[in-house]
């Protein structure tokens, strides 16, 4: 009886775990990788240090992004510091 209480509170906890950390961790991935596949050039961007940009190039896994209004702010980063996409309105 012992032993059978201990695997079912093993088990519990595993499923627990599985629920509250791995399983939104995956879901979050999914979404990052969504936003990432859908952005283009002209889009308006969030990087992850708080400038906001227009991209203005883009290769597989690099994208330039250009800052201000003054349009000579050009700067290559990779598309993983993108967190937040904008389309333009058309």
């Amino acid at each position: 009886m012992n032993t059978t209480f201990l695997i079912g509170y093993i088990i519990f906890f595993g499923a627990l775990m599985y629920f509250m950390a791995i399983r939104p961790q995956q879901k979050e991935r999914k979404k990052r990788e969504a936003l990432l596949a859908t952005i283009a050039v002209g889009d308006s961007v969030l990087t992850n240090s708080g400038f906001y940009g227009v991209i203005i190039d883009m290769t597989d896994d690099t994208v330039i992004v250009e800052f201000g209004s003054n349009k000579n702010c050009r700067i290559p980063m990779q598309k993983g510091a993108i967190v937040q996409v904008e389309k333009p309105e058309l």
